[in-house]
Formats: C-alpha cells, sequence, structure tokens
C-alpha cells in the first residue's frame, strides 16, 4: 500500500508572555516538575501510536490482498457485505456477527516449481515468503458483536474431507489446489454449510514478526522440546516451565508436533499462546506497537479484510470477556493404522452438527444432555497429592458420574480446578463442577482428547468442599453463586 504523505511545514512556537511578577504562582518542586514531565511524554507517546493506527486506517480502504480472486472466487465470502463502522473520532467497530477463515502456511523452495532466484543455490529446502502451498493451520473465527462472543474453531490438518475437483483428502490440500476460494469452501462444507465472510493467510514468517512486533508471549511450556530437521534448518529446543519466549521460541512451540498427539498437540499449544496472547492484548505496550503492527500486517499476511474491517476486528477481540470467547476443535478422532492410505483425522458429523449450532449460531441442534453415566470424565492431578485426587473422584461417583479415569497428571501446578469442556459441551461440565462444589469451567482441547470432560485438579481441591449449587433455581446468568465460565489463563 502506498501513501502520499505531504511535508509539514513546521512553526516556531510563538515567544511565551511571562506574567507579572505578583501573579506568578510559587514554583512546583523539581521533582513533581519531573514527574509530570514523564506523564506527557507517556502520554504523548501513546496519541501518537495511536494516531499512527489511525493514520493507517485512513489510507487503506482496499483489500491487503497478495493474490485475486475471480469474481466467482469472490462470491463465496459473504459477497463483500459491509461488516464494520468507522465513526468519527473513534476506531471501527463491528456492526453484525462475521465469520473468518484463517490460515497459517508453510511454504519450502522445494514447494515450488519455480523458486526464487536468490535460493535456488541453497543446499536446504528453505522458506518462502508465499502463501501457496499446503496449510499448516487452519482455523474458523466467528465474532458475534450482538452476544459479546469470540469462538474459535481449529481444524485439523490431517481432517479427512472432500475436495472439489480433488475427492476425499486432507483438508490442508484445498489452499494448494485452490488457494483461499477452494479453502473456504472446503470448510464451509465440512461445517455444513456455514457461511465465511473473509480470509486471512499468513506464512511462518509473517506469524514470527507479529510476534515480535507483539513483544513475544509468556506462556507454559508443557514439556522440553527438542527437534532438528537440517533438510529445512528447523532447530526447536525448549524447556518445560512458565517463560517469556520471543517470536522465535514461540515459533518452535507453535510448530513442534513429534509427541504423541501430532497435529492435535499442536492445536492444544496453538490455543494456549492464542489464549495468552488474549492476556496480554490490553497492555498499554502492546497498542504502542500498533504501528509496527500494521507493518508487519502489510508485508506477510494475504486478505480481502480491510485495514478498517481488520482494525474493528482486533478491537472486538481485545474488549471481549474472556468468558464469551470459546477455544474449540472439529470433533473426530485419529483413524487407525493401516485403515487408510494415509493418517487423518476423522470428523464426527453429528457432533460438528451440536457445535456449530452451540457455537456459531448455525443449524439447529436437537441432541439431549447426555445422562452422567454417559459422560467419559478424565481427572489430570497437578498438586501432586493423592488426597484431592481421591476426593474428586469419590464426589464424582456419589454424583452418578461412573465412567471416570486417572488420567495423566498436569504439568502446570494449578490453584483454581479447571473442568475443561473438551467438545463445547458447556452444560455438562456446569453440571460436573456443581458435583464436585469447586473449580472453573473452561471452553478449550487442551485436556484428555479422548473424554467428555477432562479435570485438572488445583489446589482448590484440596480443601473442603463447598455447599452445591445444583439446587439453586434460574439460569447460569441468573445465578449469582453461578460458576464463571472463562477462558484459562496463564497464571
Amino acid at each position: 500500500m502506498k501513501t502520499n504523505k505531504r511535508p509539514v511545514a513546521s512553526k516556531k512556537a510563538p515567544p511565551s508572555k511571562k506574567a507579572p511578577l505578583k501573579s506568578r504562582k510559587p514554583a512546583k518542586p523539581k521533582g513533581v516538575r519531573l514527574l509530570g514531565l514523564t506523564f506527557c511524554l507517556a502520554g504523548v507517546a501513546m496519541i501518537s501510536a495511536t494516531a499512527g493506527a489511525l493514520l493507517a486506517v485512513s489510507l487503506a480502504s482496499t483489500p491487503l490482498m497478495q493474490r485475486q480472486l475471480s469474481p466467482a472466487e469472490a462470491s463465496i465470502f459473504g459477497k463483500g457485505e459491509k461488516f464494520s463502522s468507522n465513526p468519527s473520532l473513534r476506531l471501527p467497530e463491528l456492526t453484525r456477527p462475521v465469520n473468518i477463515l484463517v490460515m497459517g502456511v508453510k511454504v519450502l523452495t522445494s514447494d515450488l516449481k519455480n523458486p526464487p532466484a536468490d535460493t535456488q543455490n541453497q543446499t536446504y529446502h528453505a522458506l518462502v515468503n508465499s502463501f501457496e502451498g499446503l496449510t499448516d493451520t487452519m482455523l474458523l473465527l466467528r465474532f458475534d458483536p450482538e452476544k459479546r462472543k469470540l469462538s474459535v474453531l481449529s481444524v485439523p490438518r490431517d481432517t479427512r474431507t472432500y475436495i472439489a475437483d480433488h475427492g476425499m483428502t486432507k483438508i490442508n490440500e484445498a489452499n494448494y489446489y485452490g488457494g483461499p476460494a477452494l479453502s473456504a469452501k472446503s470448510v464451509s462444507e465440512l461445517l455444513g454449510g456455514v457461511g465465511i465472510d473473509r480470509y486471512v493467510t499468513i506464512n511462518v514468517q509473517g506469524v514470527e514478526a507479529l510476534l515480535e512486533a507483539l513483544g513475544g508471549v509468556t506462556v507454559h511450556v508443557p514439556r522440553d522440546m527438542k527437534y532438528q530437521d537440517d533438510s529445512q534448518h528447523l532447530y526447536i529446543n525448549l524447556k518445560a516451565g512458565r517463560q517469556h519466549l520471543n517470536g522465535n521460541q514461540t515459533l518452535q512451540l507453535l510448530r513442534y508436533r513429534y509427541d504423541e498427539n501430532g497435529d492435535i498437540g499442536r492445536i492444544q499449544r496453538q490455543q494456549m499462546v492464542m489464549r495468552a496472547l488474549m492476556e496480554q492484548a490490553l497492555n498499554p505496550a502492546t497498542v504502542a506497537r500498533f504501528p509496527k503492527i500494521l507493518s508487519v500486517v502489510q508485508s506477510h499476511i494475504d486478505t480481502n479484510l480491510t485495514v478498517e474491517e481488520l482494525v474493528a476486528l482486533v478491537g472486538f477481540g481485545t474488549q471481549v470477556n474472556r468468558s464469551n470467547t470459546k477455544m474449540l476443535m472439529v470433533p473426530g478422532e485419529f483413524s487407525s493404522p493401516g485403515e487408510y492410505t494415509a493418517s487423518y483425522w476423522l470428523p464426527h458429523p453429528t457432533k460438528i452438527q451440536e457445535l456449530m449450532a452451540k457455537h456459531f449460531d448455525f443449524g439447529t441442534n436437537n441432541l439431549e444432555t447426555p445422562d452422567p453415566s454417559a459422560l467419559k470424565i478424565a481427572v489430570q492431578d497437578s498438586t501432586n497429592q493423592e488426597k484431592g485426587l481421591q476426593s474428586a473422584m469419590g464426589a464424582l461417583q456419589n454424583a452418578g458420574y461412573t465412567n471416570v479415569y486417572v488420567g495423566k497428571p498436569w504439568s502446570e501446578p494449578l490453584s483454581v480446578t479447571r473442568i475443561v469442556a473438551e467438545w463445547g459441551d458447556v452444560s455438562s461440565a456446569e453440571a460436573v463442577r456443581r458435583s464436585l462444589g469447586y473449580g472453573e469451567v473452561r471452553i478449550e482441547n487442551t485436556g484428555d482428547l479422548q473424554s467428555d470432560i477432562t479435570i485438572q485438579l488445583g489446589k482448590d481441591a484440596l480443601q473442603p468442599p463447598k455447599k452445591s449449587a445444583s439446587s439453586t433455581k434460574g439460569t447460569l446468568e441468573s445465578r449469582k453463586d453461578a460458576p464463571r465460565l472463562i477462558l484459562p489463563s496463564t497464571n
């Protein structure tokens, strides 16, 4: 995007007029003057950063597209209806619910028929600043300003689905065959025909640059991660524990997929990083980085969003209550060894229909709340004390939950127990919480994926149980003592 800057003539400040001696106020102490000057400079810096962002918005109302779409391809994205407004002296705002398809790609020289000339003599498969090729990550985001709700649905790259003119294959091939339009069409059909309004494609280099522009992220690394691939110059070396990661280190965490869960494990870590970034999004330092963030967006992202729309989405995402942010994944299971010529994530159509109705306001949900005995519940202990584990198992059995088992210990020490609705079944997770009498309900996929509900025991499980709220009347929203439904904290 090119901008025409007009030179601004600098004006000499007029000389100040001194007040008569007897009308002057007593001089302020030097320390107070310095403190005031500090606050003024901080205010100027913040205003300058915001002004820079607003200037970029005012100069760019066209899409930040690196690839051109045909009229037929463009028509896939909701016919391009406007969904943001830009009131005077205020940042753009969302005016209606909108679904955005986000794709992450990694393009190597070996993926291209004609790689850039400056990479042809390299002895390894180098990364290329391109948007073609297979997708490593696919997310469908729903921003709903009417309900003040944000839903993030991860689509595993190995999901087996139908791609037009290419048959049943992995969904990450759609971008390779037909770019963002075929990707959106394939994701829409997988999810029952849900509409998709816009797309965003970002490559690996863009993710690293964006994370650097945001100042990195503080997150819990669940295990030691070490991997080396000289053919790609991919080197991963992270130690377990809570720590602050820079852009390159965060990218290592996001790209690691060499454990028992493969790509699904990577989705779990992506949710952790997204959650942590949302935690720091309202930090004033993040606002000061707006101009740098926008410059990264321009050079490393392909999207049919306008800058106005992009700022409206980011603004909504940073202001939405954490209790209204849902982290989800396409329900399914791993294919059995030898079942197909390749390994797949096999989607569950009925569960997809239920998820889309609950969290994307699309379609109808005719399924009833499952009986407690039908729920599969995993318990992961972070306290390393048998007392809490035995108490939780006993409380669940007394409440009629018979399909309960002990999962792998949770590596991050927790103060508050997490009751994780793995596949978005909030009502069942709330019922489990009431049976325990403690904990917080969360919607994400970071627990035991073989379960319906994962309980990650914290220190509150070692305290005497509180009185059950199961007899309290009214809806969850109207009960004063109802458990909060929150996005997991990194603390």
